[in-house]
């Protein structure tokens, strides 16, 4: 077995390697060669942890496997650990036997970004210029990174609940060489692209917050509850998502779903538009939605990649297990 332990993994993994790796796994869900399977997440009792696995095969890329872990709100105040915390592990698919384990706090962040920027580079504008970021926490700064290299952005705009974080993204912003502006969130009219990422269970962003034209990614509802939204920007939206079930059961979907605003059949997967089986966008006008729930088979994807790449380095760790 194989271990790539977490402290390998900046060096090893790039934002270009994971928005391949999340690419090519999108479009294999859509063509029917990789199935996520169901999601376990529970209430441990503990520490007001939440505790779960995602799971899945890809036929394509040959990646059977689960990522098992969390969120344990206390960690950082009590023990000086991020909150998420996570590990990948991966199956032989011929023989059953135990491939690897991958650490996963960052390769979960680094997945994450890659998905909203796979939505990005297909169905945001091709002449976006101002990128809105709602959400400025752990994983915001990792959102903009990845997104800021989808279109030529000459502006970053950013609203958050608690504004003295905002500076986290203003330092990428600065770093990537753009304007960075705090707005309040009647600002986000001014948005080409937004990305949402919070942890919040009531709606944030309104409808008459989002200009026509706009693409938004909306990554930070992943359990049943969680709503960053109006459901009527869904109801007026060419909503896409990673996976439809999914989406539905605990994605933003589920809010509009269940007012009767959309229907599961108004979603469409992601992977389709870049097989090419979906326009995506239909005109300039159109508002477009991605409901990025976050599924097995993405971790599953860059978890792949960085075994590979940390074999190619010398840093995968054997052990005879």
């Amino acid at each position: 077995m194989l271990i790539v332990a977490e402290r390998e993994i900046a060096n090893l993994m790039t934002q270009e390697a994971a928005f391949d790796a999340v690419e090519k796994v999108f479009a294999a869900m859509a063509a029917g060669d990789a199935r996520n399977f169901p999601v376990v997440r529970e209430a441990i009792g503990h520490e007001d942890a939440l505790y779960g696995f995602k799971g899945g095969f890809d036929r394509a890329g040959l990646a059977l496997g689960l990522k098992a872990g969390g969120y344990w709100p206390n960690n950082l105040e009590k023990r000086g650990l991020i909150n998420h915390q996570s590990t990948i592990f991966l199956f032989d698919p011929d023989t059953g036997k135990v491939r690897s384990m991958v650490g996963g706090n960052l390769l979960t962040a680094l997945r994450t970004a890659a998905a909203s920027a796979v939505s990005i580079s297909h169905l945001a504008r091709a002449d976006a210029r101002v990128l809105g970021m709602v959400g400025a926490g752990h994983q915001a700064t990792f959102q903009l990174r990845a997104a800021l290299k989808q279109r030529s952005f000459d502006k970053v705009i950013g609203w958050n609940l608690h504004p003295e974080m905002l500076p986290n993204l203003e330092a990428v912003a600065t770093q990537a060489g753009l304007p960075f502006e705090a707005v309040e969130l009647d600002g986000m009219v001014a948005a080409d692209v937004i990305i949402s990422i919070t942890s919040s269970f009531d709606a944030i962003l309104s409808a008459d917050q989002v200009s026509p034209g706009t693409h938004i990614a909306c990554m930070g509802t992943d359990t049943k509850g969680k709503q960053e939204l109006d459901p009527r920007i869904l109801a007026g939206a060419a909503v896409f998502t990673d996976e439809v079930a999914q989406s539905v059961a605990l994605g933003e979907a589920q809010h509009a779903v269940a007012r009767g605003l959309i229907k599961p059949s108004d979603i469409t997967q992601l992977g389709a538009v870049i097989n090419g089986t979906h326009e995506g966008r239909s005109s300039d006008d159109q508002i477009t939605l991605f409901d990025g729930t976050g599924v097995g088979l993405q971790d599953l994807a860059v978890a792949a990649a960085v075994v590979d790449l940390a074999v190619e380095a010398g840093v995968a760790i054997e052990v005879d297990f």
